[in-house]
This record gives structure tokens, sequence and C-alpha cells, in this order.
């Protein structure tokens, strides 16, 4: 096991009616700044029972968020925060909402352009303001760790950053209240978190025992219980399940200590700023034909992952690499999820495109050894056509 450094200070509050427990979390004399998405969280009652748990504290709003954060959007709600002198910031929805919130919490206290905080990816952010959330969909990680990922259409760039001042509070997790999500978002949210976990488990060993037990444990359950939230959407002990695993998938847990690789990541989000594709869906499309063409640096890891996640023991190696591949593909198909770029509209005369994306972006050394070329990803991405 590698050395780590493991603090991670977000307090989770989870379970049913924990909104009314808001009141406790927040200074009486914040003034609160609530962001949030679309119209879901005001027509499900969501943002209503977090105004009525903030009391008479000061409430300002600002709506719009869009899935892929915008960039040019994060930067208005700082000119609302300088404008209507916001203390809180409280993030109502999903890893977008949240993501975008945490930008916001950094930019409204950085002195320089913005942009430095997502080209430098984080490294410049000192300060932030203090943030919560309320989870309405889990997927992301996002309530629980200190990044984000955040779209600048202008740029046509899509870059993460981190920092250690971008942890939320706290984050109130309430399974009920992803009862009335869209089936298209609760796949999202599956395949999400199912790739955050192997982008930290599938890379090579390290006798981290503990944290690939978690793992192999993590991907059972979305594995288990994924198409089964599809088909009862308000099976509480299925929603809760799924809503904790996405956040131990991405809260560092399993990924302390051990090489971590994320070149899927940095893929798909080339393709999203592409054609603005589903996060989770570009994830789905990249996974199968990366651990096919790294098959070899992967070679213990996915022999290892066959064995303890799919129970496939039999057979020569790589057989038994290529039907966890196979099984992994059909895993993302039975949550409704296509894997293939032109399920997307992406032709192969796209690729290129995405290609010089990455390269333009400084994604030139990917994955756990940092070996993976913009050439390699090139033919990743051909053969995921």
């Amino acid at each position: 096991m590698n050395n780590f450094d493991f603090h991670n200070p977000t307090h989770i509050l989870f379970g049913k009616g924990r909104i009314s427990d808001l009141n406790d979390q927040i200074p009486a004399d914040a003034k609160v700044l609530i962001l949030y998405g679309g119209g879901s969280a005001e027509r499900t009652g969501v943002l209503g029972q977090v105004r009525k748990a903030l009391g008479d504290r000061m409430v300002v709003e600002f709506g719009g968020i869009e899935p892929n954060p915008r960039f040019a959007t994060a930067m208005k709600a700082v000119q609302v925060i300088a404008d209507e002198g916001a203390t809180f910031l409280l993030a109502v929805g999903g890893g977008s909402v949240i993501d975008a919130t945490k930008f916001i919490a950094a930019a409204s206290r950085f002195k320089g352009d913005p942009w430095e905080i997502l080209t430098s990816r984080g490294a410049v952010v000192k300060e932030a303001m203090p943030f919560g959330t309320v989870l309405t969909l889990p997927a992301t990680g996002s309530e629980m760790n200190s990044g984000a990922v955040i779209t600048n259409a202008e740029k046509g760039a899509k870059l993460p950053f981190l920092s250690a001042h971008c942890y939320p509070v706290f984050s109130i997790l309430d399974p009920e209240l992803t009862y009335t999500l869209p089936p298209r978002q609760i796949a999202n949210g599956v395949a999400d978190a199912f790739v955050h976990i192997i982008e930290q488990y599938l890379t090579y060993p390290v006798a981290a025992r503990v944290q690939d037990g978690f793992a192999e444990t993590l991907l059972r359950t979305l594995i288990e219980l994924g198409p089964k939230a599809l088909d009862a959407p308000k099976d509480y002990d299925v929603r809760a399940n799924l809503m904790w695993t996405a956040t131990l998938a991405l809260n560092g847990l399993i990924g302390a200590g051990v090489p971590q690789d994320w070149a899927s990541h940095m893929i798909g989000h080339e393709i999203t700023a592409f054609n603005d594709t589903d996060h989770a869906r570009t994830l789905a499309v990249v996974l199968p034909a990366l651990l096919n063409d790294q098959r070899g640096p992967k070679r213990e890891k996915l022999l290892q992952y066959a064995a303890n996640v799919w129970n496939i023991r039999e057979g020569e190696d790589d057989a038994r690499i290529d039907a966890a591949i196979e099984a992994t593909r059909d895993f993302f198909h039975r949550m409704g999820i296509q894997t293939r770029l032109g399920d997307y509209g992406v032709a192969a005369s796209d690729i290129e495109t995405i290609v010089s994306a990455l390269t333009e972006h400084g994604m030139t050394q990917l994955g756990e050894q940092g070996a993976i070329t913009p050439e390699d990803a090139r033919r990743i991405l051909e053969t995921a056509q």
C-alpha cells in the first residue's frame, strides 16, 4: 500500500426528513444563497422544504445551473454574491449543482481571473466561501469531496479542479428525495458511480486489501441494485444503498494509498465538451474500450475484477478478461445506456477533434502510469466507434 493522507471534514446527515436539520447546520445570522438547477427542485417540493427549514434567515436564490455546469453561469452567481452580500452557499441538486457551487465558492474569494482556478487544477485556490448541500441525485460523490468539473462552452473545454478549501461543510442525503428522478438520471448516476470506483480500483496491485475489498463490494452493490432502482423507484432500501454507495465511491476512502487511473474521465470530458453527451454515457463508451486496450498493464487487476466482482473464475486468463469486459458492457446496457460513440452522434471523423482537445488541455500522459498518450486515446476511441 502506498503512503497517503486522508482527511474528509464533511458532515453527512443521512436518512428520511433530514432537510429539517438544516437549521442546526447554518449560522443563524447567515445570508444564504440557494443554488439549484432547473424547475424540478421546485416542482418536487424540495426547495419548499429547504426554505421552511432555513426559518427567518435572509435568503437569495439562483437557479438555472446546467448539467455539465457552465463557467459563464457560475460567474453570474459570483456576481449575485457580490451584489447581495451572501455569506453562506447552499447547493440543492445533484453533482452539477454541487460542482458549480464549489467553483462559485472559490471564485467569489479569488483575486485574479477565475479561469485560472480551472487551468491550474485548483492550485491557486487559497480560500472559499462555506457551503452545504442537499443532494437530490446520487452519482458524482461531489457531496463529500473537494473536486468539481466545469465546462466553458466558449473555449470548448471541460476541466476539473480540486481544492482542500472546497469540501462541503455538510451534506444532507435523503433517499426519498430521489424517488421522482427520471430513469435516465438514475441510470446515469449508477454508471457514474461505477466508473468512479473502477478508476481507483482497476489499475495495478499494491497490496491494498481493505481498499480493494471496499471497492469490490461497492461495485457488486451497484450491479445488483442499479437495475432494481429502475424497476422499483420507491424502494427505500434500494435507493438508500445506492445513494450511500455513490458517496463512498468518491469521498477519498477507496482511493487512499492506491494508484488511480482517471483516463476514462478525461477522455469522456472531451466527448461531452464536443457535443454535450451526458457525462456518464461518455464513460460507458470509453471504459470498456480502454480496459480492452490496456489489458496488458491492467492484467492482474482485470483478473481480480473478473473473479471478485463478476465471479468469473474458470478458463484461460485472456478469456476471463474478455468476459469481464463484456459483463461490464452488458451492465451498462441493462441500465439502458449504450456503449458506442455512434450511439451519441460521434462519427469516426470527429475522433481527431476530441483527441486534439486532449492535447490542447494538457491531457497527454493519462492513466495510473501516465502512459496513455493522445495517440493511445485515438486508438481507444476508434475501437469504441
